[in-house]
């Protein structure tokens, strides 16, 4: 395997045991960055950890709305790298299916919890720890659900619509120091999105005028890019990464 010389910068990267979050994770350390990932299962993480290289990512286990597991996160993160110019908030929930009409409101406070406290909790130690001296970038993995109605999965669709306003908010008070993006992904083909997709994978990818489900490296290369010198004059941003399924609104 061919070693990638380090680019001396550091990213965080949460939920990323597995689908987007690895494959986020997977697209920064190809290109030489070193990475800290975060998950809830600490043997998922470990594998994560050794697959993407132990010389260069490092695991911290703990849930993302955890205000003590996002300190630690962070903390480690500069412990082992001395920095952390990249924030990537990916971790995520939709823990419900069906009409918000019947959403028990319990769930839709755990739903905001972890889709959109949690980002403002990383994105607030981030900031201190490293980013306000120095600077850097976040990308806020939100999604199309966020940007349009998304009938079942509602109390996750208007997370993703408030992730993208704290994406204003932040590269508002965060610039010029730090820069500041969302994405915006369709179905992505994780365990997460399996509801959507399971058994009939080319039924769904038939209305993507691209012909296919996205897959986790669609994203990890969107990401790269938000978080490198080719988008240094791009913030408060949303970036939708749908095959061109949008391109088909409207179209009876």
């Amino acid at each position: 395997m061919t070693t990638v010389e380090l680019s001396g910068k550091v990213a965080l990267v949460t939920g990323a045991s597995r689908g987007i979050g690895y494959g986020i994770a997977e697209a920064l350390v190809a290109r030489g960055d070193r990475v800290c990932i975060t998950g809830r299962n600490e043997e998922a993480l470990k594998e994560a950890v050794e697959q993407l290289g132990a010389d260069r990512v490092i695991g911290v286990a703990g849930k993302a709305h955890d205000v003590a597991h996002q300190a630690v996160a962070v903390e480690r993160t500069m412990e082992a790298f001395g920095r952390v110019d990249y924030l990537v908030n990916n971790a995520g929930t939709n823990p419900v299916f069906g009409p918000i009409a019947d959403l028990d409101l319990d769930v839709a406070r755990k739903v905001f919890e972890t889709n959109v406290v949690s980002a403002l909790g990383f994105a607030q130690k981030t900031w201190h720890a490293w980013q306000k001296d120095h600077g850097g970038a976040i990308v806020n993995i939100a999604s199309v659900a966020g940007v349009s109605a998304s009938p079942f999965i509602g109390a996750y669709g208007i997370s993703k619509a408030a992730m993208i306003n704290l994406t204003l908010q932040l590269a508002h008070e965060y610039a010029p120091r730090v820069r500041v993006n969302a994405i915006a992904p369709a179905v992505v083909k994780t365990q997460f999105a399996k509801a959507l997709y399971e058994g009939r994978e080319e039924e769904a990818a038939a209305g993507y005028p691209l012909a296919r489900l996205g897959v986790p490296s669609d994203i990890g290369g969107a990401t790269a890019f938000l978080t490198s010198e080719q988008s240094d004059w791009i913030t408060g941003q949303t970036l939708v990464v749908d095959g061109g399924i949008f391109l088909n609104a409207g179209v009876g």
